[in-house]
């Protein structure tokens, strides 16, 4: 394991329960990294989807996907602290076999295109060699200080 916990933490602002990498196994600077998603029986989503038949979200299997590869973009920016990475597209997103607990998921992402703050990465989630999903992910980096939400504005009365 090239990064645990621990060191994923230090590079991705995200936190339980919404950190969904446990580990990364292989990093190739600028091109592909591939991390590690433990599927355990007590993630808060189980709760709800679905009761009796728990399976992942494709969603979550997608954010898992992209924190992934966020990793890998993060570790190259030297004032990361300062940054966050948005989604700005999902592309040929297809999900081919269910997610349960017990699963593990291996998230290989592998960068397509890379400028000028914008990147585009391939991504594949499998549990045991078997494809669970998969998808092209395109993401921004913004400066966290400059790209804060603005203030909520009131309503108009309908006139």
């Amino acid at each position: 394991m090239i990064l645990d916990i621990q060191g994923i933490q230090k590079i991705l602002p995200h936190r339980y329960p919404f950190l969904l990498i446990d580990g990364i196994e292989e990093m190739e600077r600028w091109k592909r990294i591939v991390g590690i998603k433990n599927v355990t029986a007590n993630e808060h989503y189980f709760q709800g989807h679905f009761p009796g038949k728990p399976i992942m979200p494709g969603v979550l299997i997608i954010e898992s996907m992209a924190q992934t590869g966020g990793l890998l973009l993060l570790q190259e920016v030297p004032d990361r602290e300062k940054k966050l990475i948005y989604f700005v597209a999902i592309d040929n997103a297809r999900f081919r076999r269910p997610v349960v607990p017990g699963d593990q998921l291996k998230l290989e992402m592998n960068v397509l295109a890379w400028r000028g703050g914008f990147c585009k990465l391939e991504g594949r989630a499998t549990v045991n060699g078997e494809m669970a999903a998969e998808a092209t992910l395109m993401c921004k980096m913004v400066d966290l200080e400059t790209e804060q939400p603005p203030a909520a504005q009131p309503a108009e009365k309908a006139r």
